[in-house]
């Protein structure tokens, strides 16, 4: 336990994150709030690898690295596997001010039992982030690991669909789920990142696939989450 928290385990999954890898993990770090940190590197083909080595040298982390890209789904499922604590929470390996402040925002929900499940949605977007309809998608998620142990399998060929995923079956659950404004984090749109517009235009595409895809697997949850509302009239 640190700073009277209960046991809480971090979790960050990066592809290709070689120039912003290093601060996440030292914010992390130093936010001194994790009794573990668990980096899966998804098959990164830059110098994320070598970057994750060379920061294991001073920071205590436990890091994965698969050999080739298996997507964000089938990371997170393996991070969760790997975790030992009762609290998870899932932090972007792209992210720029990320403080201390923001995961206790993420945390204190979760532990004042506010939430079962609290969505960080950073500041700093291209989109207002008051009026911003892809909030749920966020990555930046505190939870408890019981409630997505079921949902493990899923996970794993989810892909870019594994915020989707966890959305519903947290909703078809009826659990509490709490938003909350993370003021000055920054988080890169795929404009920012991607070498050309149109190679950003495709990973949008893409992306955009693979949640609608989610959305069709998993039909059972939301006609459960429809009769839950109905029953609620």
């Amino acid at each position: 336990m640190k700073n009277n928290y209960p046991e809480i385990s971090a979790i960050i999954c990066a592809f290709n994150e070689e120039s912003t890898i290093e601060n996440v993990l030292k914010a992390v770090t130093d936010s001194n709030l994790f009794n573990e940190i668990i980096v899966v590197n998804d098959g990164s083909t830059d110098n994320t690898l070598k970057n994750i080595k060379e920061i294991k040298k001073s920071v205590d982390i436990t890091d994965i690295h698969l050999p080739e890209n298996k997507g964000k789904g089938y990371a997170m499922a393996l991070g969760v596997e790997r975790a030992s604590s009762e609290i998870i929470v899932f932090c972007d390996a792209d992210l720029s001010g990320l403080k201390k402040n923001h995961f206790q925002q993420l945390i204190n929900p979760i532990i004042g039992n506010e939430a079962d499940m609290v969505l960080g949605q950073a500041t700093e977007t291209l989109i207002n982030y008051k009026i911003n309809p892809f909030k749920s998608f966020t990555g930046e998620r505190a939870l408890l690991k019981q409630d997505v142990l079921t949902i493990l399998e899923e996970m794993r060929t989810s892909k870019f669909g594994v915020e989707t995923l966890i959305n519903l079956h947290y909703q078809a659950q009826e659990k509490k789920v709490k938003y909350v404004m993370l003021e000055g984090l920054k988080h890169p749109t795929k404009f920012d990142k991607a070498s050309t517009k149109s190679k950003a235009i495709k990973e949008f595409v893409l992306e955009g696939h693979q949640i609608a895809l989610a959305l069709f697997n998993n039909f059972n949850s939301i006609t459960k989450i429809a009769r839950n509302q109905i029953n609620k009239f």
